[in-house]
């Protein structure tokens, strides 16, 4: 097979595919069984009959935020729901805020339990919410870094920008990678606060519980996914970067 500049193209290539194959398998495992869990619970309605707005509502006033945390409806899939904490607002997508399924209410109470993090000074929040511009910004230009960088140490190992560039760009990839790691936590609690919270507030029955529990337990896992995804393409990379020394 061919080489490129004087280094065997394959045994790096497919060694790095390797490591990145696991987490490729685990988030297509994970996604379709969040599709799926999603799929069964919004076709059935809660025993309460409320929506998703109606569910929030409830757990918002009865935490004191009735006043302090506005819920908008917006436009998006059934899994575009999140909490801002700049307007310190919650927004549920049409289809999770005026629906009376399950799924719909739990995904909108797990928004709250964001709200509440917010709300009591939860310390992995304000970490994660003071990484979003770093991470936003370093998610932009850590693969262009890494790939000039490697291009160049591969024409000349030696080569100073090349090892510059190449270094600079995973150290801003680790900086994602800590993102998505603080980010677990984050999701972990607010789950489970939701859960916590419809059950003391009394507008689950075993169920709904049930339900709820699979729904959010799924939906958690995708942020696991992500994180070994992010890990595993930096791996990939450095393994790469060594089969060409």
């Amino acid at each position: 097979m061919f080489g490129y500049y004087g280094y065997g193209f394959n045994s790096g290539y497919f060694s790095s595919m390797i490591v990145l194959l696991p987490a490729f398998i685990f988030t297509l495992f994970v996604q379709a069984k969040m599709k799926s869990t999603y799929a069964r619970y919004s076709n059935l309605e809660n025993s309460k009959h409320i929506t998703g707005v109606e569910a929030a509502r409830i757990l918002l006033d009865r935490e004191g935020l009735s006043d302090t945390v506005p819920i908008n409806i917006i436009r998006g899939d059934a899994l575009t729901n999140y909490y801002d904490p700049r307007s310190n607002s919650l927004n549920l997508s049409e289809a999770v805020g005026n629906d009376y399924s399950i799924a719909s209410m739990c995904i909108a109470c797990h928004e709250v339990g964001h709200a509440i993090q917010h709300n009591k000074g939860y310390a992995p929040i304000t970490i994660r919410n003071a990484l979003v511009p770093l991470t936003n910004f370093t998610q932009g230009i850590s693969w262009p870094l890494i790939m000039i960088g490697l291009v160049l140490t591969w024409q000349n190992p030696a080569s100073m920008a090349g090892n510059m560039l190449f270094n600079f760009g995973v150290i801003c990839f680790l900086v994602v990678c800590l993102f998505h790691l603080v980010t677990l936590p984050v999701e972990f609690d607010a789950s489970h606060r939701a859960i916590a919270k419809m059950q003391e507030y009394g507008i689950v029955d075993d169920r709904d519980l049930e339900g709820s529990k699979a729904v959010l337990r799924s939906a958690a896992m995708t942020y696991v996914a992500a994180l070994a995804t992010a890990v595993a393409a930096l791996l990939r990379v450095l393994v790469m970067r060594g089969s060409r020394e």
